[in-house]
């Protein structure tokens, strides 16, 4: 045992006191991380029809995807070590509270400029629950614990962004691009009442004066957040949520235009993937207690890096189209045994500062997401290569990440 786990078990810190997590708080903690794919990809299908209702370009429209991106990537750096210094429980109200006020300002918006801020302040505030709702899991659980709890998590983050669109293509029709972001906004209203009623402090006052207490003993916990299993492991959840990225940012254009389905047709497809996610995920919860973490993630990774493979070599020969969708849903069905997996290995490996770790964590997920957004799109609406390139290469980087990571014990 390391001197830093015979503190944590002395003290009673992030490794040693374990309360069992609840299935209420599990579903809030899960529906709070869902919030953020679902504000991302709602509006999905409504893309063609906002460039005319605010006289704009699609680029432009894009735009107020890249900047939720962005403002979920920087909320997470904010509200993880936020929640580290003064609790769990404040943070996470906080940014509940602004995250309802901007997804109303975001249907209200008359231009597209104001739009625009509007989703960067939304994805910014809606951070908070998906960085603190990893650090609650953290606080309270580990080892196989942990990694069932957040594959559980990820059945639901997963196949938010994935089904969102399906929903979003109902919806359209009826309420219009402003009525699906009036749904995000009862959704955010709903979670603000959730946190309030189930969630309470993990990170106790008598858990941050152990944690002072760890650190004068064996230092900052800075240097964890440096460790190769760490970085490995964060890189190889980071770039693994690009390849599911990168697919949805093309995937209006891919299904609609390229492949020619109406909204009701891409939902559908859409619906397709999200119930490949869900057994994968469903098999990977259930796994966790017999099988280890990181030969789940590894196969998982394997499995996404042969999908992605297959994908390039379709475009590049030219294979009919309709043959693109096979391997993306491959893709996407295998990333429900590394998303889970990985974010369990990269927390482990950070016991001492989890609402950094999963700031750090969430940070790399969607700033990569916000990378990989526009690259996708450069061929054109009728060019798959650049997706297919961007979603290879992200799954090549998982697995390389994956390797350097090593086993717990290296």
């Amino acid at each position: 045992m390391t001197t830093t786990s015979r503190s944590a078990a002395r003290h009673g810190g992030a490794r040693g006191e374990r309360t069992p997590i609840g299935t209420l708080l599990l579903i809030v903690l899960a529906s709070l991380s869902a919030i953020a794919p679902v504000a991302t990809d709602l509006y999905l299908p409504a893309f063609p029809t906002m460039t005319g209702d605010l006289a704009t370009g699609a680029t432009a429209v894009q735009l107020t995807l890249t900047a939720f991106l962005v403002g979920v990537a920087v909320g997470q750096l904010v509200f993880g070590p936020l929640s580290d210094r003064v609790g769990r429980l404040r943070p996470l109200i906080g940014g509940a509270a602004i995250c309802v006020i901007a997804s109303a300002l975001a249907a209200l918006a008359p231009t597209i400029e104001l739009l625009i801020v509007a989703r960067f302040v939304q994805g910014l505030a809606g951070a908070a629950g998906m960085v603190i709702g990893r650090a609650v899991i953290s606080d309270l659980a580990a080892g196989p614990a942990a990694a069932r709890a957040f594959s559980i998590m990820t059945l639901v983050t997963g196949v938010a962004p994935i089904l969102a669109p399906f929903v979003g293509s109902l919806l359209i029709g009826g309420v219009g691009w402003r009525g699906v972001l009036w749904v995000v906004f009862a959704l955010a209203a709903v979670m603000l009442v959730a946190v309030v009623a189930v969630v309470r402090e993990t990170h106790t006052p008598e858990r941050r004066r152990r944690a002072r207490i760890e650190r004068a003993e064996n230092g900052s916990a800075a240097k964890d957040l440096i460790s190769r299993a760490f970085l490995g492991n964060t890189g190889a959840y980071g770039f693994g949520f690009a390849v599911m990225m990168a697919y949805i940012a093309a995937s209006p254009f891919l299904y609609q235009v390229l492949l020619g389905m109406n909204e009701i047709a891409y939902g559908l497809s859409f619906g397709a993937n999200a119930a490949g996610l869900v057994i994968v995920g469903s098999v990977a919860a259930r796994l966790s207690a017999s099988r280890s973490i990181r030969g789940m993630l590894g196969l998982g990774l394997s499995v996404v890096g042969a999908a992605t493979a297959a994908l390039l070599i379709v475009v590049v020969t030219g294979a009919p189209h309709w043959l693109i969708p096979i391997p993306i849903f491959v893709a996407v069905s295998g990333l429900g045994l590394v998303l889970g997996n990985a974010t369990a290995a990269a927390l482990q490996a950070v016991p001492r500062a989890s609402g950094s770790g999963s700031a750090l964590l969430g940070a790399l997920q969607f700033g990569l997401g916000a990378a990989v957004s526009p690259l996708v799109s450069l061929g054109g609406e009728n060019d798959p290569l650049p997706l297919a390139i961007v979603m290879v290469t992200c799954a090549l980087i998982a697995l390389a990440a994956f390797v350097v990571a090593g086993r717990p014990s290296d």
